[in-house]
């Protein structure tokens, strides 16, 4: 059985990669509007992020910023939904945007149900901002919903979805979304747009010298 710290960590990096990947849309995004929303869940995403990671670091003697930035990419243990770049394709943004958001109400669900106070009140704090990345993603579900591009896209990445929540929980997310239960794309298999994404991200961090404070 995993360890507290190894979900936290995959949820952190969930929020952290996401994060990364829908500030991508900033500037050119089909609308105005969608420039400043995805910009803000962006921000949220990985200011979740960093909280978790305080979460891990005190358990793992690190820091938050070790964990998210000098880790290697292969030691990182997000979902490979989080790791694709969509920023090409609006209908299949908006479906990861979906299916991420109903999978990330399910598991923190089980976050607060755990039985530690600390981490069930962090939790409800996030939940209570991701409320507002649901109900965004829900408005684009229903302009979308019976949109072929749409649909295909939804189908595409179900899979990868499924695999963003623990076995235990995906019966519970293919009903949430009304999709079939099939094989997960499980979190060690990352994609080849990671590496690239890493790069990116940790560029800076990695031109500081050792000891650098951030």
């Amino acid at each position: 059985m995993r360890h507290l710290h190894e979900r936290l960590l995959e949820i952190a990096d969930d929020e952290l990669v996401l994060g990364w990947r829908n500030s991508e849309w900033t500037g050119i995004a089909p609308f105005l509007e969608e420039d400043v929303a995805f910009s803000s869940i962006a921000q949220n995403e990985i200011g979740h992020a960093r909280a978790l990671y305080q979460l891990v670091a005190r358990e793992l003697g690190t820091t938050a910023d070790e964990l998210a930035l000098d880790r290697q990419p292969g030691e990182y243990r997000c979902a490979p939904l989080v790791e694709l770049r969509l920023v090409d394709d609006w209908a299949k943004t908006i479906a990861r945007h979906w299916l991420y958001e109903a999978a990330d109400w399910i598991r923190l669900a089980a976050l607060r149900r755990g039985g530690d106070e600390d981490l069930a009140g962090l939790a409800a704090k996030i939940d209570r901002e991701e409320a507002y990345h649901r109900m965004h993603a829900d408005m684009w579900f229903a302009r979308l919903r019976d949109e072929a591009r749409f649909q295909e896209a939804v189908d595409e990445l179900w899979p990868s979805a499924l695999g963003v929540v623990d076995p235990e929980l995906r019966a519970e997310l293919a009903a949430l979304v009304g999709r079939p239960e099939v094989p997960a794309v499980e979190r060690d298999a990352h994609t080849d747009a990671l590496r690239e994404l890493w790069d990116e991200m940790t560029m800076v961090r990695r031109s500081e010298p050792a000891g650098a404070q951030w």
